[in-house]
């Protein structure tokens, strides 16, 4: 099977010589034009990192299957793939089966372009039924969210930049993956008006307005931080064992620790995460009269159900409501 194949796979693709890629050994045996297919479906055909890692867990659990069941690749048929997909459906939730079965299909279809499959045998397989209407995020009130923003201690360049960080993601809908991946130049100044440079999933690239008190926490940031020079540098960065920014740019799983603790100190009972801030800064403009379109386009999301799964203006029903129940 495969052992952390999203991490050898980032480093092949990053240049590392050493990096040791081990195949699961069904894709070994059935040959090297397999082998290096296999290889190209996950540094040449998915291009995002966090798809690159989930579907490598999915397809290295799907192999490992395979091989305690003595079935080589090409006697893969679709009766196969269906038994995985109902065993699995079993332990895990029907996002994760789906998205199992979502990668398990493209990279046959990619086995299959490459004549090392005669035909997908994930194609006709069907996934369980999901259908997502409210979204599942915890959304801090606007409230509480100032709550948190105010219990960060900016004495010190953490809390700025934890400050400025949080703020983005409110403020913005930034996603935690595009706000950790601007650079310094990517907050930067149109005519009047400061704005944020995003880069969203796909390669796109977004352009936000900086709302006021957003700009006002990246600016007491950058002066503290002293990185205004530095343009191509990143812009939220890790802290060195001299308590001082280093040059390395910050790690989505950093900025969860620290929602963690910081959500911790500022007394929140709310299992907050880094797609909070996203839900949070939706919920309030719709609050405040913003339309499900106009939330749309600053989320740079496709389509506005998804927009609206960060809804949660209807979330509680209150007792007036309850109270037109007249029998």
């Amino acid at each position: 099977m495969i052992s952390d194949p999203s991490t050898t796979l980032v480093r092949r693709r990053a240049g590392d010589p050493h990096a040791a890629v081990q195949l699961p050994a069904i894709i070994v045996d059935a040959g090297d034009r397999a082998s290096r297919r296999f290889l190209e479906f996950f540094t040449a055909n998915i291009r995002n990192p966090n798809t690159r890692a989930a579907y490598a867990r999915a397809i290295g659990d799907f192999c490992a299957w395979l091989e305690g069941r003595g079935v080589r690749l090409e006697r893969v048929e679709p009766v196969t793939v269906a038994a995985y997909i109902e065993q699995l459906g079993k332990t895990k939730s029907a996002p994760t089966v789906k998205q199992a079965l979502a990668a398990i299909r493209m990279l046959c279809d990619w086995l299959v372009i490459g004549q090392v499959l005669p035909m997908n045998p994930a194609a006709s397989v069907r996934g369980p039924s999901h259908v997502v209407t409210r979204g599942k995020t915890p959304v801090l009130t606007a409230d509480q969210a100032r709550q948190l923003l105010e219990a960060i201690d900016v004495t010190g360049i953490i809390g700025l930049r934890d400050r400025a960080l949080i703020g983005l993601m409110v403020y913005s809908f930034a996603r935690v993956s595009a706000a950790v991946s601007m650079n310094v130049e990517d907050y930067f100044q149109s005519g009047k008006r400061w704005w944020f440079r995003l880069r969203e999933k796909g390669g796109k690239r977004h352009e936000v307005p900086a709302h006021h008190n957003a700009e006002a926490y990246l600016d007491a940031y950058l002066v503290a931080a002293g990185i205004d020079n530095d343009r191509k540098g990143p812009l939220f960065r890790t802290i060195g064992r001299n308590r001082a920014l280093t040059t390395h740019r910050l790690h989505r799983i950093d900025v969860l620790r620290m929602v963690y603790r910081r959500t911790t100190a500022a007394g929140l009972d709310v299992h907050a995460c880094c797609h909070t801030f996203r839900a949070t800064g939706i919920t309030a403009y719709l609050n405040n009269g913003g339309t499900i379109e106009q939330a749309q386009q600053i989320a740079a999301h496709e389509s506005p159900r998804t927009t609206k799964l960060y809804d949660r203006t209807n979330d509680e029903l209150t007792l007036d409501e309850i109270e037109r129940i007249v029998i």
